[in-house]
């Protein structure tokens, strides 16, 4: 059954590279541009090290599942063009990036380690992680607007959804897979070593930037 499910969406794959190819580029220059997802990948790198980073990336990139999902429904469209349902939405997710924000101004130096040890923040659960993660990318406005311009105007009305949903799965994880290397990158040891002795300076870059997003988002026409 499964085999023959993946033919089916080879199959059915097959006539939309062009489309694909489009929305893989489109979708590459959107997630690669710095935003809420980035800061707190950047973030979780630097101070939790990789593990944490990649399951926020993992969680980053199941958010994107949401704005899929309700593209295919036609949820989108709605959410557009009712500005108060668009609003209240906007308005969530910059009040969810500036608590991050404020807990990261929050940050304060450790105190002074015992000789060779190495000073970490406290290791979030999984799930903290994972829903730092989802929430970042599921609450953002802006990611609404990008997939009711994607699913609107690059992909085709005559797409059929089994075609729409392999687009979008295709996004979810190369999303997390982006991430995941950008965790293994900032992640190292090597580099958390470098920041281990400003890990509070860069925890409140970090929540001067999430602030500053929100506040974009929260006074800006989008």
């Amino acid at each position: 059954m499964g085999g023959y499910l993946l033919n089916l969406a080879a199959l059915s794959l097959g006539a939309y590279w062009p489309e694909f190819v489009t929305i893989a580029v489109v979708h590459l220059l959107a997630v690669a541009s710095p935003g809420p997802d980035f800061a707190v990948v950047f973030r979780e790198s630097l101070l939790h090290g990789r593990r944490a980073a990649v399951i926020t990336s993992i969680g980053v990139g199941l958010g994107i599942l949401v704005h899929v999902t309700y593209a295919l429904l036609g949820v989108a469209l709605l959410i557009a063009e009712t500005p108060a349902v668009f609003t209240a939405l906007k308005y969530v997710g910059a009040a969810y990036l500036a608590w991050i924000g404020f807990k990261g101004l929050r940050a304060t130096r450790a105190g002074k380690p015992d000789a060779g040890a190495q000073v970490h923040a406290p290791t979030p659960s999984a799930w903290q992680s994972f829903r730092l993660g989802f929430l970042t990318n599921a609450l953002n406005p802006k990611a609404t607007l990008f997939f009711l311009a994607l699913f609107s105007v690059i992909i085709a009305a005559s797409t059929p959804n089994l075609v729409r949903g392999i687009y979008g799965a295709y996004m979810a994880i190369a999303t997390a897979a982006w991430f995941s290397l950008l965790s293994f990158l900032l992640g190292s040891r090597s580099v958390r070593e470098l920041f281990a002795n400003y890990s509070h300076w860069v925890e409140r870059g970090m929540g001067v930037l999430l602030i500053g997003l929100a506040i974009q988002l929260a006074w800006t026409n989008l």
